[in-house]
């Protein structure tokens, strides 16, 4: 059974792009209770609420390495390569990014613009 010291929030995390909010109970690069695990950045961490393990966790987000911004993992909102990378910041500084991230910027604007009926499609 997980202390009650690692259950309990330490803030309350929120998008600066989306305003998703989200209680956190750790802020770093290694969570609590697990083994080995480092993250690749800082991040706000919750304990998953789906299940009874000690060691699941859900990132909810970190800073944008380029202006600071605190941005959720949601793909509308930053992408991670080498570092997290808020969209605005990533779409004013697109030049500098690998040919791979401008393609999967390009898909994420046509996915965003496509019509709530029609399905995606799986290419």
């Amino acid at each position: 059974m997980a202390s009650h010291a690692e259950c309990r929030p330490l803030g309350v995390f929120e998008c600066e792009l989306c305003a998703l909010t989200a209680p956190y109970s750790y802020v770093g690069r290694k969570p609590p209770n697990t083994q080995s695990m480092v993250l690749l950045e800082e991040s706000y961490v919750m304990k998953d609420p789906f299940t009874s393990e000690k060691g699941r966790f859900l990132v909810l987000g970190s800073h944008c390495s380029l202006c600071g911004r605190l941005v959720c993992v949601g793909p509308e909102c930053s992408l991670f390569y080498s570092k997290r990378f808020c969209l605005p910041c990533v779409r004013e500084n697109i030049s500098v990014f690998p040919q791979e991230i401008r393609q999967d910027l390009e898909k994420r604007k046509a996915l965003s613009k496509r019509p709530p009926s029609q399905p995606a499609s799986r290419t």
